[in-house]
């Protein structure tokens, strides 16, 4: 039986906690990738190649002041790059061809990736309660959806067949690469992966760049209104991808994708308190929908703990028990051998 004490524990609150922030900082990426929007600016692989830079200098550095041996292979970080690179490309790509509310909706496509990898690959079993989390997240995400549909917030973009397959295709790497670091963090190095994500993905961008963006990085008029949202934009993503791996230890990969469901809502909030827009009031059941998701999701960590321990109880107990058998047989053989 569920009680509000496998919610309270330090676990599930750092985990929710720690979601929570990594959620905020996807907000802020939002916004500065709309400021960028709003000025003209389309260079999405240029938006994420300063990330990776930092990402390389910070953690390469600290690797090479351990001076420790390799626990992956480098060729496995490479795709790890690659994939993760374009994830990112695809899905900003998107915006250009379908509307802000298909891109929300079908992302949550990375949510049942995540789901079938950590099962099939690493194993992961799932109880009824965390299958019923995502469900409720899930119900809540679909509810912001038909919010922009009642307030007809909702344009049907340029080519929306094309955008919908190109969110597809990044909500399905994005799942790839969100196990992909589950697997490395839980099995290798946290500074080791992202020191290769940062250098692969530096090297990769820089490729891409000087392919499809070239031409529009030059057109660009570097004021202090277009360096400020690029700058914003690389220290928000270096701050959540220095904290997505610590979010995957603690909770895992679909806990994070669960958690990331609420920067729309946050988006919301921001609207409202910053910019005094008004919203639909939809927006703040499915809020409540996701965030009861979510402590519904978490909750499993405690009873799976105690399970785990009640387990190793019974082993012991049962060792005991065996070890004690053994002895009394032994005495008694002993005993009859004197006779």
């Amino acid at each position: 039986m569920v009680t509000w004490e496998d919610f309270g524990t330090k676990h599930t609150l750092v985990g929710l906690g720690l979601g929570q922030f990594l959620s905020l900082l996807v907000t802020s990426t939002g916004f500065s990738s709309s400021e960028l929007s709003r000025k003209g600016i389309n260079a999405p692989t240029s938006q994420s190649f300063l990330n990776y830079v930092f990402l390389a200098l910070v953690y390469g550095s600290i690797m090479l002041y351990r001076r420790q041996a390799l626990k992956a292979k480098w060729y496995y970080y490479l795709l790890l790059g690659l994939v993760d690179v374009e994830a990112n490309f695809l899905v900003v790509k998107a915006y250009q061809y379908t509307s802000i509310t298909s891109v929300m909706l079908l992302d949550c496509w990375t949510i049942p990736c995540v789901l079938f990898l950590t099962w099939f690959f690493l194993k992961t079993k799932y109880r009824f309660q965390k299958l019923v989390g995502v469900v409720i997240c899930i119900a809540g995400l679909v509810v912001v959806v038909f919010s922009d549909v009642h307030s007809a917030d909702r344009s049907g973009g340029s080519n929306p067949i094309k955008g919908d397959l190109l969110v597809i295709a990044g909500a399905t790497l994005y799942g790839v690469s969100n196990v992909s670091e589950e697997y490395f963090v839980k099995s290798a190095d946290r500074v080791e992966l992202m020191a290769f994500l940062g250098i692969f993905g530096a090297i990769i961008s820089a490729c891409q760049i000087s392919i499809l963006e070239r031409d529009e990085l030059r057109s660009i008029h570097w004021t202090a209104g277009a360096a400020l949202p690029f700058i914003g934009f690389s220290v928000a993503m270096f701050l959540f991808y220095s904290g997505v791996p610590i979010l995957l230890k603690i909770s895992g990969s679909t806990m994070l994708n669960l958690s990331l469901l609420t920067s729309d809502m946050w988006a919301v909030l921001i609207r409202i308190f910053a910019y005094h827009e008004k919203v639909d009031w939809m927006y703040f059941v499915a809020f409540a929908a996701v965030a009861v998701g979510l402590i519904v999701y978490s909750g499993g960590d405690k009873m799976e703990q105690n399970t785990a321990e009640v387990g190793d109880e019974e082993v012991g107990t049962g060792n005991r028990d065996v070890a004690s058998t053994s002895a009394a047989q032994k005495d008694g053989t002993e005993t009859a051998t004197k006779k």
